[in-house]
């Protein structure tokens, strides 16, 4: 028998009704058990003041990095038996079927890869170049080999990217090129970084040491600017020990990057490329990457994209769970990013919103068995390299109000937690607990 109308709509209704009744009736319930499980906490006594720890388990394995197996061995067992140079050119080639990218150059480290791109840029005397001073200095200091002139810009203190906001303040006629830093995996906000660039004509090099595999809007870190350069070091996200490897588009780019450092490679070129006479010589560098590295960085290659994914995964349920209490939050993640992890887990406290200071806090989970210090990074601007006109033919510039207001923030709010590499649900639920257990008695902290 068919219902009418008039029937159907009563049904809808009473299935509405009883929807928004069990909603509220859960909602109810979730709330109550929160309000218990704070409660509960709250009964706890801290181990700052002379509690039982929450962080129980310490497992030898929970940080563990690289991770290397029989594969490894065998491959670099082989290698020692039989010397040969073939691995460094299977590496290559896999990574560019995994990246999707024309020219690649391995190098013995993630500084010569860099450092490689920089040249290929080609740039007159006096450029300068946006650099994000919450950095590294290995792409940077080699600048004044090539008599570029690093300025440096500040970053956003939720992501600790450069910004581009800051980018346009430190403009001048004499901006030639911006490299963005993907700190600890987090992606840039490169489309922007682009645009930016696109209207002023410059170029852009990544440099994306930290951020193997990460993603902006599905297009890989490392394939947005005109080159990229990424360190094989032993704590990355892809660790081959020591190593590192380049990224380009152009072809003229990827001969001119690879004559800075390979005297045996010139002759691989086409016949009408101009670095081809450059066959024996080069241009006086030698930054060939280690065989031995080739293969470590080959096989790890095989498994980067599930051990990125297990690890993020892992993350944000710890993550998710923590940044609920008041005024903690993780680097911000564009909801169109992929993120990676590198090293650590870095993090950010609010002290007005949390209660307590940042370091009563830290002072207390450390009681509680984590993990965590007060994270502070010095900046680049202030080695003294970069004011000390006897190393540079063109001096760098740096930032007329001492410390960037973004990189301060960073510095006064940031803490570090580990990065968990293998599977350790019960480490992240203590952690959890750890946690919600400092803040539940936020008020004993002094």
């Amino acid at each position: 028998m068919n219902n009418t109308p008039k029937e159907n709509g009563r049904r809808e209704f009473l299935k509405t009704t009883a929807a928004v009744g069990s909603a509220v009736y859960l909602g109810s319930q979730v709330k109550a058990t929160a309000q218990t499980s704070s409660e509960t906490l709250k009964k706890e006594t801290l181990a700052i003041n002379g509690g039982s720890p929450a962080v129980k388990s310490h497992p030898a394995n929970a940080t563990q990095w690289p991770i290397y197996g029989d594969e490894e061995i065998q491959l670099v067992s082989e290698l020692i038996k039989n010397p040969s140079y073939a691995p460094i050119a299977e590496f290559e080639e896999a990574w560019k079927k995994h990246f999707d990218c024309p020219f690649v150059k391995a190098h013995c480290n993630g500084t010569s890869a860099l450092t490689s791109t920089l040249f290929a840029l080609d740039l007159p005397p006096g450029s300068e170049v946006l650099v994000p001073d919450y950095s590294t200095w290995f792409p940077v200091v080699p600048m004044r080999f090539l008599k570029y002139v690093p300025v440096f810009v500040d970053v956003n203190p939720k992501t600790m990217n450069i910004d581009v906001e800051d980018c346009k303040k430190r403009l001048s006629p004499k901006t030639r090129a911006i490299l963005p830093v993907h700190w600890y995996g987090v992606p840039c906000d490169m489309d922007l970084i682009m645009d930016f660039a696109k209207e002023h004509g410059l170029e852009v090099v990544e440099d994306a040491s930290h951020a193997h595999g990460a993603k902006l809007k599905d297009i890989y870190i490392g394939k947005w600017g005109r080159m990229a350069g990424f360190s094989l070091q032993t704590t990355k996200p892809l660790p081959a020990i020591e190593g590192g490897i380049a990224m380009y588009k152009d072809i003229r780019d990827y001969e001119r990057s690879v004559t800075f450092g390979n005297y045996d490679l010139p002759r691989t070129f086409p016949e009408d490329s101009p670095y081809r006479k450059y066959q024996g010589t080069a241009f006086g560098g030698k930054l060939r990457i280690h065989p031995i590295a080739a293969i470590l960085a080959n096989i790890q290659l095989k498994t980067l994209t599930e051990k990125n994914t297990k690890g993020v995964a892992q993350m944000k349920k710890l993550n998710d769970a923590i940044t609920q209490l008041p005024g903690l939050s993780a680097q911000y993640v564009r909801p169109d990013a992929e993120r990676v992890y590198y090293s650590r887990n870095l993090m950010f406290i609010d002290e007005k919103k949390a209660g307590a200071s940042r370091s009563a806090i830290v002072k207390a989970l450390k009681a509680e068995g984590v993990d965590v210090t007060e994270y502070q990074w010095t900046l680049l601007h202030t080695y003294p390299i970069f004011s000390e006109n006897k190393w540079w033919d063109y001096m760098p510039v740096l930032p007329k109000e001492g410390t960037p207001k973004g990189c301060e923030e960073a510095n006064r709010t940031a803490i570090s937690l580990p990065y968990f590499t293998t599977e350790q649900p019960e480490l992240v639920e203590q952690y959890i607990h750890a946690f919600q257990k400092v803040w539940a008695n936020i008020d004993k902290l002094s």
